[in-house]
């Protein structure tokens, strides 16, 4: 009988959205390999959810202003609507700051407390004497004492990735108001890991051999073992957390590493109220996959399992680690505060289908080194090696079938090429088989592409329109067989990966919900009908890649800053003190008419502008031009001596004018300097910014007479 198959992606920090790294590193790996197992027949449950307390929320909390609770519910959502847009299929998604985690955690403690493997300790930790409270291990920054690197976090040194306590740090200071703590003495229950290691090795010997562990969650567990375990505490002096049931630490909460892992446990419970026991407590018929980043690995190699150890109960413990290396973003690291990197929210923004972007990320997943996402590789791997190789191959093959062998599918006898193109791609399928079992999605990707290229050179080589004009029906047939089999077993290849995709594709064959086993049989389509395909994705428009990757580059936009929107002349006059100037008076949709000085007495007739719509830079600073306070700047192109102002048509009085994918939002005032630091010109009458059209209410907005030249 298969084994049960348990997975648990790592949770996710609840004090941010994720970004692309996060989301490879964790849950679309672990979806990826939840997709594989029920479509091979093993009974699989997956589990997630959000982390919730701890020092990080309460950080995030005080900084936008609101409630531990309040900030938790904030980001669940958030997070929630980013798996949900990438298809992510949770058996149960829940959350850590409920009354059966709290529940599940105390009673696990108690079972540990009865196996007396923790102890009270009295040690000094850091205070701080300006915010007056003990200063957890993440609010404290210095120097790493095994590596040097000068901004490592009181629990983790992001250089090295070794786990530290705040005193080894060298130079430590509070990171929220860089003052230098204090050490105070203060009680904190602690794991007695150390008499717990004999029992813990032997279960890492048997589980990294047996599960078949990634390099780098094998080395860095035995690195952790040889340099020896010490007792490490699992209560701190917050509020947000989980109480502690133990007399004179009631005023404690749980330590969150030691919380957190407990929160598979406790999320199968709440959502599987009877069966949970099943998955968790039945280690002879239950694999526990379990995925996340390297950074992670030491809280589900060693802290989580010395947990389980140390409860005495019977748990379903680690069998494969599934640890990636890390995702960059282009040269660097991702930011949310320096607006470095791609987040779930700007891919549901992006337009672009979810598949496409699970298929990159999955194809460059960081396995055994660190990998990085680009915009350039995105659209060139998309276009390149997906649709012109299996988007033409599903193309043509069943367009083929459907013009040329309309009707039920017949089986003919294979010709003696055919035969040994059919042994090849069964034993690539094989491989890619393999490479879903041992988690190396990267490979199974790579492994699909070439099975595709195998078969757009089999149709090549097989020559069809060449065989049927020949008279060679029932070659042709049972070469045009054999391609909408494969089409077949690629849809189910790819389901994993690309479920929607996959889908689209068996449907064009009147298929759905295939299976694995259904794999390499190339006589199972007997009496279905093909029908006409449609396109499965049409190709990523590479004129965007650069705007994107400046977009998420952190470089500033300059054009972002400005506020263009859509004025009507209603009535002007020439200004007193300077004759080549008008001063209008600019309806914008606002409660009254801005008044605004502007330099077209010279070259345009007054009656020609009058009820005229405009573009006005309504953002820009007040100044007195000649003793007149101007609210704006109308935009016009001069070349020569001839003058135009960008002409809005009969767009309504208020409308933004903006670029094709930009978001409307609210615009801070502006200078002329900063005006003057944007790109606006018009180029063969189209009015654009560093090449882009804008636009107002979807239409672009174009000159009639002078066709070149800048916009000011």
């Amino acid at each position: 009988m298969s084994k049960k198959r348990l997975i648990t992606s790592a949770l996710p920090y609840v004090n941010n959205e994720p970004h692309l790294g996060n989301l490879i590193g964790c849950v679309l790996s672990a979806d990826c390999f939840a997709r594989f197992s029920r479509s091979c027949d093993y009974e699989t449950l997956y589990i997630c959810g959000t982390d919730e307390y701890g020092t990080a929320t309460e950080t995030k909390a005080a900084q936008e202003g609101l409630s531990p609770r309040e900030i938790c519910d904030k980001y669940h959502v958030i997070h929630k609507k980013i798996y949900d847009h990438f298809n992510i299929c949770f058996d149960a998604f829940g959350r850590t700051s409920t009354d059966i985690h709290t529940q599940t955690v105390q009673e696990i403690f108690e079972q540990v407390a009865k196996e007396d493997h923790f102890k009270v300790v009295e040690n000094e930790q850091f205070y701080s004497e300006s915010m007056n409270k003990f200063l957890a291990d993440r609010l404290i920054n210095g120097t790493c004492p095994k590596c040097g690197y000068d901004d490592a976090r009181g629990d983790q040194c992001d250089g090295c990735g070794a786990l530290l306590t705040p005193t080894e740090l060298i130079d430590p200071k509070c990171s929220v108001d860089k003052s230098t703590p204090v050490l105070r003495k203060t009680k904190h229950l602690h794991l007695k890991l150390p008499e717990l290691s004999s029992d813990l090795e032997a279960w890492q010997n048997h589980s990294i051999e047996a599960g078949h562990w990634p390099n780098n969650a094998d080395t860095t567990t035995r690195s952790w073992m040889k340099r020896g375990l010490e007792s490490r505490a699992i209560t701190r002096d917050l509020k947000w957390g989980v109480p502690v049931p133990y007399e004179g630490f009631t005023d404690k909460v749980f330590y969150v590493w030691f919380d957190a892992p407990i929160g598979y446990v406790s999320i199968t419970r709440g959502a599987f109220p009877d069966t949970w026991k099943y998955w968790w407590h039945d280690p002879d018929n239950t694999q526990l996959f379990q995925f996340m980043a390297k950074d992670n690995i030491p809280f589900h190699s060693v802290i989580f399992p010395a947990t389980q150890i140390a409860s005495g109960d019977k748990w379903t413990m680690c069998h494969h680690l599934a640890s990636t290396e890390y995702l960059n973003y282009e040269d660097t690291k991702f930011s949310k505060s320096r607006n470095i990197g791609v987040f779930g929210s700007d891919v549901i923004e992006s337009g672009i289908d979810v598949d496409l972007w699970r298929f990159y990320l999955l194809a460059i997943r960081p396995e055994k080194q660190d990998s990085a996402f680009t915009w350039q590789e995105f659209f060139d791997k998309v276009n390149n090696e997906f649709l012109d190789n299996i988007g033409n191959l599903v193309n043509r093959s069943l367009v083929y079938a459907n013009k040329n062998f309309s009707g039920p599918i017949e089986l003919c006898e294979a010709t003696e090429t055919q035969t040994e193109f059919k042994n090849k791609a069964q034993e690539l399928i094989k491989e890619i088989t393999q490479a879903y079992e041992a988690c190396s999605f990267r490979e199974a990707i790579r492994l699909t592409l070439i099975l595709g290229k195998l078969g757009n050179k089999f149709f090549q080589d097989e020559e069809p329109w060449v065989k049927i004009k020949e008279g060679k029906d029932e070659e042709v047939r049972s070469a045009i067989n054999i391609l909408v089999h494969l089409v077949r077993d690629i849809s189910i290849l790819l389901s994993p990966a690309m479920p929607n995709t996959a889908n689209k594709i068996q449907s064009f064959i009147g298929l759905k919900d295939l299976k694995w086993n259904q794999l390499g049989d190339f006589s199972s389509l007997v009496d279905q009908e093909v029908t006409k395909p449609s396109i499965l994705f049409p190709k990523l428009d590479t004129s965007r890649v650069e705007k994107l990757r400046s977009k998420f580059s952190g470089e500033t936009d300059a054009f972002e800053k400005l506020d263009l929107r859509v004025g009507k002349i209603t009535s002007l006059e020439i200004h007193p003190e300077a004759d080549h100037l008008y001063v209008l008076q600019v309806d914008l949709g606002e409660d009254k008419p801005r008044t605004i000085c502007s330099g077209l007495a010279k070259q345009i007739e007054k009656d020609s502008l009058i009820d005229k719509h405009v573009v006005v830079v309504s953002n820009l600073a007040p100044a007195e031009l000649r003793g007149v306070a101007s609210e704006g700047m109308v935009l016009s192109v001069a070349k020569k001596k001839k003058l135009e102002v960008l002409d809005a048509g009969n767009i309504a009085p208020g409308t933004c004018v903006i670029r094709k994918d930009d978001q409307l939002q609210d615009k801070a005032e502006i200078t002329i300097d900063e005006f003057k630091e944007v790109s606006l010109r018009v180029k063969d009458g189209l009015a654009v910014t560093d090449g882009e059209a804008l636009y107002a209410e979807g239409n672009e907005l174009r000159t009639t007479k002078t066709l070149n030249g800048k916009l000011a």
